[in-house]
This record gives structure tokens, C-alpha cells and sequence, in this order.
């Protein structure tokens, strides 16, 4: 699949089936989140895969809208070393890797880590040392159920030159 076909069919799963995810998927999708833009190129991220069920329901059992990590059949983390731009830097390498998964034919969900009051116990969960903060979880798996929710036309979105 192309980059823009993935970039307009991609969508958030919540249901996923019970295959496991291939580990060859799961590195191609986060070398894409490696490549993501990074202001002043830190690179400031780490990047978590939990494919073990019972860990990905710990996760899952910590967030408020993450119950879903449960039922994939990974969860990819990514945690950033806390810089001025980790935020920023962090959810590039997270949309990277969703378009990534879309383009191999996974499904993902995305769920905020960010400033959760989870966010540290899930990085001590996963051996992530201070100083790095839990920028997103990644639900990844095969999907049961690919909704389509209307997206805004692109006329009500795009102004030219002023607002």
C-alpha cells in the first residue's frame, strides 16, 4: 500500500482477532517511528513492544481508554527521554508508526500516556529508567472491525491565506 492510501484509510481499532503479530512487522513499523522528524534530530525515543498477554493487560488494566491493549496482539510504547521537544518528537514517531502499521496491514489504536497518572507506573512496569516519559501506547494487531467514522471534508478544514 501506498503512503497516501495508508495515510487516508488509516483508522483507530478497538477489536482486534487473537493472531499473534509477526516480529518482522512489528521492527518494520518502528524503524518508520525511528525515522520521524526529531527538532534538533535527538531522537530522544525508546521504543517498548509487549507482545506477552499478560503485560498488555497490565497496561491495559493501568489506562482510562486502553482496555483494548488487552486484546491485541502487541502493544507498542513509546517512551522519550525528557528533552524540550520529547512531546512533539514522541508523536511523530507515533503517527509514523500507525501509517506504518496501516501500510502492512495492522490495525492500531492509540492511547495518550503523556501526562497520565499511569505514565510512570507503565514505564516502571517496563524497566524504562527516570528520566524517560511514556509518550503513547500503540494497541497493534490484526483487525476484527475496521470502522470508517466521517472525516470533515477537506473544504471545511483548509483556508487560503487567511482564516
Amino acid at each position: 500500500m501506498d503512503a497516501l492510501e495508508a495515510l487516508r484509510t488509516r483508522r483507530t481499532l478497538r477489536a482486534y482477532d487473537d493472531r499473534p503479530v509477526p516480529k518482522d512487522l512489528l521492527e518494520t513499523v518502528i524503524d518508520c517511528g525511528r525515522l520521524a522528524a526529531s527538532a534538533r534530530n535527538e531522537q530522544p525515543w525508546e521504543f517498548v513492544v509487549v507482545t506477552d498477554a499478560g503485560m498488555r493487560a497490565r497496561i491495559a488494566d493501568a489506562t482510562e481508554f486502553g482496555k483494548h491493549v488487552a486484546l491485541a496482539g502487541a502493544c507498542i510504547l513509546v517512551l522519550c527521554k525528557h528533552s524540550r521537544y520529547y512531546l512533539e518528537d514522541g508523536c511523530a514517531a507515533t503517527q509514523n508508526i500507525l501509517v506504518a502499521a496501516r501500510a502492512v496491514g495492522l490495525g492500531t489504536g492509540w492511547i495518550a500516556g503523556d501526562k497520565k497518572p499511569y505514565g510512570d507506573a507503565i514505564r516502571a512496569m517496563v524497566g524504562a529508567p527516570e528520566g524517560y516519559v511514556l509518550v503513547s501506547i500503540i494497541a497493534v494487531g490484526f483487525g476484527a472491525d475496521v470502522p470508517s467514522p466521517a472525516k470533515r471534508p477537506l473544504n471545511e478544514v483548509l483556508h487560503w491565506e487567511r482564516f
